[in-house]
C-alpha cells in the first residue's frame, strides 16, 4: 500500500513539475498587464436587452455546482451500498464528518426533535461548501474569464471555479437558513409565540429586531463571499510571480484546504446557532 501511494505521488510530481514549466515556458504571459487584464471578469450570458440581474446567469456556478452534486451523490451512494462493519477508507471519512458535525449539533440544539433535521442542514452545507472551496483553491484546473468581451479559457493556470466565489450561491444558502431557522421557530413556539418574539425584550424594539434579522443573511452570505473570491484573486496574483511551478501548491493548499475549511465549518456553524437561536 505504502508502495503504491510513493508510486502514485512520484508520477503526480512529475506531471504537475512537467505542466508547471510547460506553462511557464509557452502560456504563462510575460506582460503583468496581459494577466490581469481578464481577472475577477466574470463569464457571464444574459438573457434579455434589459440588463436586469435576473436576466443574467453565470454558467460557471451553475455548471460546477451540478458537478459538485452529482459527485457528492455518486459517493454517497457507492459508500451507502459497500457498507461495511470495519470501514474502509471512504466510509470512516463519511462517519467521522458526520459523528463531528451531529455531536455540535447536538451540544448547541436544545430541542430532541430539531437536532436531527438541523444536522442533515448543517452537514450538507458543510461538505458541498468544503468540496466547492477545495476546487476552487487547491486543485488547478479549467478558469473562464471575458477579455475584450470574448470568453477565454485557460488550463492549468487557476483554479477551477467554485461556486461560493458567486455571492449569488452563498445569497442563496443564507436566505435559505434564514426560513428554515424562522420556520422551526413557528414550529416551536406556535406562530403566536413566533410573532412575539419580534417584540422582545419590549415592543419598541421591533424595528431593532427586524433589522437584526435581515442582516444576518446579508452578512452570512458576505463573510463566505469575501474570504474565497478575495483568497482567489489573491492566489491568482501570487501563482503569476512564480510562474505556476512550486510555490502554488503552498497558496492553493492554505486557501484552499485550511481557509476553504474552515470557512465551511464558519458558514455551516453559524447556520446551527441561527437556528438554536430562533427555537430557544
Amino acid at each position: 500500500m505504502k508502495k503504491k501511494i510513493s508510486t502514485g505521488l512520484l508520477i503526480f510530481l512529475i506531471i504537475y513539475t512537467v505542466v508547471g514549466i510547460i506553462n511557464a515556458i509557452y502560456f504563462v504571459p510575460k506582460d503583468t498587464a496581459e494577466v490581469t487584464k481578464g481577472l475577477a471578469n466574470r463569464w457571464i450570458v444574459q438573457f434579455s436587452d434589459t440588463k436586469a440581474w435576473y436576466t443574467r446567469i453565470n454558467p460557471l456556478t451553475l455548471i460546477m455546482s451540478w458537478a459538485i452534486i452529482i459527485g457528492l451523490i455518486i459517493f454517497a451512494v457507492r459508500v451507502g451500498k459497500n457498507f461495511k462493519v470495519i470501514p474502509d477508507r471512504k466510509q470512516a471519512l463519511s462517519e467521522s464528518v458526520m459523528d463531528f458535525m451531529y455531536e455540535v449539533v447536538e451540544s448547541v440544539i436544545d430541542d430532541p426533535k430539531f437536532v436531527k433535521p438541523t444536522f442533515m442542514i448543517a452537514t450538507t452545507l458543510f461538505i458541498y461548501i468544503s468540496i466547492a472551496n477545495i476546487i476552487g483553491g487547491a486543485i488547478p484546473g479549467i478558469n473562464v474569464s471575458v477579455v475584450d468581451g470574448h470568453v477565454k479559457f485557460t488550463l492549468f493556470q487557476d483554479t477551477w471555479f467554485s461556486p461560493t466565489a458567486d455571492l449569488n450561491t452563498n445569497l442563496t444558502y443564507a436566505l435559505m437558513v434564514f426560513v428554515i431557522s424562522h420556520a422551526f421557530a413557528i414550529k416551536a413556539k406556535g406562530f403566536g409565540g413566533w410573532l412575539k418574539s419580534w417584540m422582545e425584550p419590549t415592543p419598541i424594539m421591533l424595528p431593532m429586531n427586524i433589522i437584526g434579522e435581515l442582516a444576518k443573511p446579508i452578512s452570512h452570505s458576505l463573510r463566505l463571499f469575501g474570504n474565497i473570491g478575495g483568497g482567489a484573486i489573491l492566489t491568482f496574483m501570487l501563482s503569476y510571480l512564480v510562474k505556476y511551478l512550486f510555490m502554488p501548491v503552498v497558496f492553493w493548499g492554505y486557501f484552499g484546504m485550511f481557509v476553504g475549511l474552515v470557512q465551511a465549518l464558519v458558514f455551516s456553524m453559524l447556520a446551527v446557532a441561527y437556528i438554536s437561536e430562533k427555537i430557544s
